[in-house]
């Protein structure tokens, strides 16, 4: 009996090499999985360079060793670790869905996806303004034309509301409303579509009453383009405009290389040596990590704001701490006084009635506010105070 063609015919093995055609369509599947339009284009750029890289040699084969090789091109360039973990992980999306579509091979798509990130070292210091730049910066001089108004506005929402590009540009005239007796942005839709609601202070109110009456607009986008005969046109305008009113703010004010997430970072901090709080900052500024918060504060790296931990861990020698025989008091928390203990070979319960006297006196230091200083300098005393030697 002769055996079908259906059963003779061997299945045909997925693709090593993939060729211009096979990259656009993974390209496109991976464009069409994503939601957000600054998402689809920023990896529609960073898919872009790498096919023109893994193009310009011929008969590449698309596996780990390649991807490891496009890694160390991109550091050769010396581009920032976050650009280049960006970059590779679009390359590891790529893979994912040329093996969803079986054009690559599923094991050749897991060795991509373990190709590791590179290691960020440190954290990158942001840039902020001060109240007194702040009010270089609003300050407006000569005539109030309609360009003029829009830039004003633009960059008073940027410094004291904290919103993105994006969300400038996407706002609407009716989600600027008034609750108890205070003008907010309500529903505000920002990043990943997250929902939050922003207080808007009353000076930026004006600025965008003032433009909005001189641009004859009442609904729909707050922000439009401007033709060059000084006109309102269109029914909104990029985000590159606003780099373009930032910079030419900052350099009319005197101020370098400013972009306009730096006002943002500036509202925040702003706000908080005002006396606010983290958790209210996080909600305003529309952060889903605390973390992140606190790298827009510059906490975490003692560059003059409040410190956001209950105890002060690290406080700077002062003259009056040092000790006769040369030797400073450090403030030590009582939790980590007992792991001290513990890792020292105390018992448990002398541990805990450690912990309990190093909690009253810590406590009652703190409400006073006075400096600890010794003469006898110990490794771990009863009332809670760690001693460092200074040679």
């Amino acid at each position: 009996m002769p055996t079908s063609k259906s059963k003779s015919r061997a299945k045909k093995p997925p693709k090593r090499v993939l060729v211009l055609p096979d990259l656009e369509q993974a390209k496109a599947a991976v464009l069409n999985s994503l939601t957000s339009a600054s998402g689809q284009r920023t990896y529609d750029h960073a898919i872009t360079e790498f096919v023109a890289w893994y193009c310009s040699e011929p008969r590449l084969a698309f596996n780990r060793t390649v991807v490891l090789r496009y890694r160390i091109h991109l550091e050769q360039r010396h581009y920032a670790p976050a650009t280049i973990n960006l970059r590779l992980a679009a390359v590891r999306r790529v893979a994912y869905e040329a093996a969803d579509a079986g054009l690559l091979s599923p094991e050749l798509a897991a060795s991509i996806r373990r190709v590791k990130g590179v290691r960020r070292l440190g954290v990158r210091l942001g840039n902020w303004l001060t109240a007194e730049q702040g009010r270089r910066l609003l300050r407006t001089e000569g005539p109030l034309t309609l360009r003029g108004l829009r830039d004003h506005a633009m960059v008073a929402l940027l410094l004291g509301c904290g919103l993105r590009r994006g969300e400038v540009l996407a706002l609407e005239l009716q989600s600027i409303q008034q609750r108890e007796e205070r003008w907010v942005i309500a529903d505000l839709l920002g990043k990943a579509g997250h929902v939050r609601t922003v207080p808007m202070p009353d000076w930026v109110k004006g600025s965008i009453d003032a433009w909005t009456t001189a641009a004859g607009l009442a609904q729909g986008r707050a922000f439009r383009a401007i033709n060059k005969a000084g006109r309102v046109w269109g029914e909104g305008m990029t985000a590159k405009v606003i780099w373009d009113v930032v910079k030419g703010a900052a350099r009319h004010a005197g101020i370098e290389k400013l972009a306009p997430h730096d006002l943002r970072r500036t509202c925040a901090r702003l706000c908080h040596v005002a006396g606010g709080e983290l958790d209210q900052i996080q909600f305003l500024l529309g952060h889903v990590s605390i973390q992140t918060t606190e790298r827009y504060l510059g906490c975490s790296r003692g560059s003059g704001a409040p410190s956001t931990t209950p105890w002060a861990l690290s406080p700077k020698r002062q003259p009056d701490q040092r000790s006769a025989k040369g030797q400073t008091a450090k403030i030590v928390s009582p939790w980590r006084l007992m792991r001290i203990n513990i890792r020292r070979g105390v018992e448990p319960l002398e541990s805990s009635a450690i912990f309990r006297r190093a909690f009253r006196h810590h406590t009652s230091q703190a409400e006073a506010g006075l400096p600890q200083t010794v003469r006898n300098a110990q490794p771990v005393s009863q009332s809670g105070v760690v001693y460092e030697k200074r040679f």
